[in-house]
């Protein structure tokens, strides 16, 4: 029989602590729509701190093969990559997502640090994640002198409408950062949430006035 160097119920209360910690993180990167949201980040923590769980208990149960209680864990830094890249996208110049991949990198990190019982560091590591992720990003939009909103539409599923809004917004020195489709095959209508940088002061009777001129522009709803 295989020997344990930590019990189940110990392995159990990592495993949990590991879901708590990467599910907070998570949370605000789901609360920003980002490709890798709530559900990632804690499978990400989970998986990690099992990996290092299991390396430990691999070096307990077979002492005379001096096995590296770190190796497998090692591995996870170098998978990251590959999952960390799935969620940078880039745009012409321009590159997103590598705030979210820093993140899962940093969770399993963090899944690492609980799966070897290292709490307080694990702990006092994702509340600096969170301060910096959920907090940080408006200290840089007061520097860039913007403001993050959200803006939805429903317009008319017409070929070119997205290209109709982007223009729009570019004439007003207005940036979308992210844009999201949801389409109503039955009423012919498109839902477009977008994610965008107002001059700071900027008034979005503005926009508004510009948008409904679109004429396959229906109906639109601003949100902080």
């Amino acid at each position: 029989m295989v020997r344990l160097m930590i019990s189940l119920s110990q392995a159990f209360l990592r495993i949990l602590v590991a879901l708590f910690l990467g599910g907070l993180i998570g949370w605000e990167r789901e609360t920003h729509d980002r490709p890798a949201g709530f559900r990632t980040h804690i499978l990400v923590a989970v998986g990690s701190a099992l990996l290092m769980l299991v390396s430990i208990n691999m070096a307990g149960s077979f002492p005379e093969s001096n096995v590296d209680p770190g190796r497998i864990a090692a591995q996870v830094v170098s998978g990251m990559g590959f999952l960390g890249a799935g969620t940078i996208i880039r745009e012409g110049i321009s590159v997103k997502g590598l705030t979210t991949a820093a993140s899962l990198w940093s969770v399993a990190a963090i899944g690492l640090a609980v799966g070897g019982g290292y709490y307080y560091i694990a702990l006092i590591t994702t509340l600096i994640v969170f301060v910096t992720l959920y907090f940080f990003s408006r200290i840089e939009l007061s520097i860039e002198g913007t403001q993050r909103r959200k803006l939805v539409c429903r317009v008319m599923d017409k070929p070119g409408i997205l290209g109709k809004i982007g223009v729009t917004f570019g004439e007003e020195n207005i940036s979308i950062r992210n844009v999201h489709l949801n389409r109503d095959v039955d009423e012919g209508e498109i839902l477009i949430k977008l994610e965008v940088n107002l001059p700071r002061g900027f008034e979005t009777a503005i926009i508004n006035q510009k948008l409904l001129e679109l004429e396959e522009m229906l109906e639109i709803d601003w949100s902080s």
